[in-house]
């Protein structure tokens, strides 16, 4: 796939941002063709090169969050990179950015300046709390979204601690709605001509996935509390171990595959309780429900309990570790991790990209650059000569 036949092709983003949000939105972009240039500083750069596991001294976290990007080095508080930094803005169409509020301002960079080199420049400003109210110059991490928004209280046993994921989901939902926002931005913008300011809190869009809370405590006062891997809504619906000492996971949000559980696991009669006719009904017996289920997955192997929910037409997955997912044919089928050439490390294997397009798909066209590797080329692209980049090298700016 050339990036002439994306979707995004002739969008041009400039990635300011660090772990997570804003890295990842623009990854989002330029996997369907945006020309995406990450800016790092010349010393510092993006902290995610260094997280995680690493092969040969090379991160590979970066190899994921930093494909599909261009690596330029830029000290935005000097005043050649200042310079250089506005330049890049008159002929870009995106500016992604995760500094505390007012640092860009700090640097004569906020969106006066940014607005005035390209006012149809789109400006995503991607932080913890947003860019007003008390807590908005608070250092913000997706963990503290998780604790904030009511995530980690719910998830967990009923009688162990609040549980945080150990992988960045605030993060990761961020992202995806700073990319939404991003293309809703450019949507207006063609029916103004004029860019604006998206201000994106992190701790907002995990908020809203976890869907009515506000609404059940605004109206009822209702807390929802935590329940394990049981739902308040529904029942049964939890991880069952099987006979081979596997886990799977079941689920009946729908009236109809309850039933056809509860007749696999041979307890029909259970069906013609009052109580089993709504989910909540059933969530409230949920003892009786898990013993039902629970008790005829344990006898049965995994491959055995699959298939026979399979037959029935009932709900249910194994619960996969990643050799697991790397092994299963539906992902398989799907291309859902696939194989990307690496010009340090050979060939690896990542997740392709978040959803397929029938006519103009998007692509893994390069893994994560290493730091600068693209700077020359893009000044070079500004109309700056050699003679001016390296005199920007002497000044600290690149």
């Amino acid at each position: 796939m050339t990036a002439a036949a994306m979707p995004l092709h002739g969008l041009r983003v400039l990635d300011l941002a660090t772990l997570f949000a804003g890295p990842l939105a623009a990854t989002l972009l330029g996997d369907f063709g945006a020309d995406v240039i990450k800016v790092e500083h010349p010393s510092r750069p993006d902290p995610s090169r260094t997280h995680g596991p690493a092969k040969d001294g090379i991160g590979l976290w970066w190899k994921l969050l930093g494909r599909n990007k261009r690596a330029v080095t830029l000290d935005l508080s000097a005043p050649g990179g200042r310079e250089t930094l506005l330049r890049l803005a008159a002929s870009s169409d995106v500016v992604i950015e995760n500094f505390r509020p007012g640092t860009l301002e700090k640097w004569r960079l906020g969106w006066e300046e940014l607005s005035t080199a390209n006012p149809r420049l789109v400006l995503a400003r991607v932080t913890g709390f947003g860019q007003f109210g008390p807590y908005a110059h608070r250092p913000g991490f997706g963990t503290l979204a998780e604790a904030m928004s009511g995530f980690a209280a719910v998830t967990g046993e009923p009688d162990a601690p609040p549980t945080l994921p150990p992988f960045g989901l605030a993060d990761s939902i961020a992202a995806l709605a700073t990319a939404y926002a991003v293309m809703t931005a450019l949507a207006a913008r063609a029916a103004t001509g004029r860019g604006q300011v998206v201000d994106m809190a992190i701790i907002e869009p995990i908020l809203t996935v976890l869907g009515p809370q506000p609404l059940w405590y605004d109206q009822l006062g209702y807390v929802q509390p935590r329940s394990g891997n049981r739902s308040r809504n529904n029942a049964p619906r939890n991880v069952y171990r099987t006979a081979d000492g596997c886990w799977v996971a079941v689920s009946t949000s729908a009236q109809s595959v309850a039933e056809r559980v509860m007749r696999l696991v041979g307890r029909p009669d259970l069906i013609h309780e009052p109580w089993f006719a709504t989910g909540s009904g059933r969530a409230d017996h949920a003892d009786v429900l898990d013993e039902a289920v629970g008790g005829w997955i344990a006898r049965r192997s995994r491959a055995e309990a699959l298939a026979a929910f399979e037959k029935a037409e009932a709900a249910i997955a194994p619960v996969y570790d990643i050799r697991d997912v790397m092994d299963d044919p539906q992902y398989r089928a799907l291309d859902t991790v696939t194989e990307v050439p690496d010009p340090e490390l050979g060939v690896l294997r990542m997740q392709n990209v978040l959803f397929r397009l029938s006519e103009t798909p998007g692509a893994i066209r390069w893994t994560g650059r290493p730091h600068g590797a693209d700077t020359d080329a893009v000044l070079a692209e500004l109309g700056l000569s050699p003679a001016d980049i390296t005199a920007l090298r002497s000044q600290g700016a690149l």
